[in-house]
């Protein structure tokens, strides 16, 4: 589509306005967004739009439609699925041995020290990629952590946690207890591991670059309120 607007403007609900009509979702909602400033940082993606819309250069367009479609028409739905990742999270598979064990400890421990005390649960912890299963309270707790989220915080945390592959380091960005750069640090560091030991391709540089600018556009969108 190509661009027929001048004057982008956010209304007093927090919808988007072009030309003082306002902007839907794919599905013909209203986009309305109950965050000032998620809602002037929307705005802007649409005042940088060019000659043509792309909606890879709007990714808080795409994540606010998402939260308005797909999770708030069925948020305990969505809810389930995200909690599944609870049972196969990243942090509880560790190397068989040292120096990636060490390592993995050192990202990872911290974070589960604080969702051990967050949750009042704990998590078994395994070597190798045989699957381990979670205590059923452990789960229940995740899963309960989850449901009490609102659907703007579904919208972002979903990419994040399958960027990430854990949970984990998702509620624990949800809830301000780690940093973006903490998370991404710790969700790599396999990756980064294989790195240094053999290198990396142009291929993975450019897919390594595409997650991590999909995993800051969700923590951008899940910041701003």
């Amino acid at each position: 589509m190509k661009r027929f607007w001048t004057d982008v403007a956010v209304t007093a609900d927090g919808g988007i306005a072009l030309d003082g009509r306002p902007v839907r979702t794919p599905g013909r909602l209203p986009l309305v967004v109950p965050f000032a400033p998620l809602a002037d940082a929307i705005a802007d993606e649409w005042r940088a739009v060019g000659d043509t819309i792309d909606p890879r250069t709007m990714p808080l367009t795409g994540l606010a439609n998402a939260a308005i479609e797909r999770v708030a028409a069925d948020p305990a739905a969505f809810a389930a699925g995200l909690a599944v990742y609870g049972g196969s999270d990243l942090l509880c598979y560790r190397a068989d041995s040292d120096p990636l064990a060490a390592l993995q400890a050192t990202r990872w421990d911290p974070v589960l020290d604080w969702a051990r005390t967050r949750y009042d649960t704990d998590f078994v912890l395994t070597s190798g990629v045989m699957p381990v299963e979670q205590p059923p309270r452990t789960l229940a707790r995740l899963r309960e952590a989850v449901m009490a989220l609102s659907p703007w915080d579904f919208a972002p945390l979903s990419p994040i946690v399958g960027i990430t592959g854990s949970l984990i380091l998702g509620l624990a960005l949800v809830e301000r207890a780690i940093d973006a750069d903490t998370a991404w640090t710790a969700a790599h560091v396999d990756e980064d591991w294989q790195i240094e030991q053999w290198g990396e391709d142009e291929l993975a540089i450019e897919t390594r670059q595409a997650r991590e600018a999909d995993y800051r556009a969700a923590i951008r969108f899940l910041t701003l309120r």
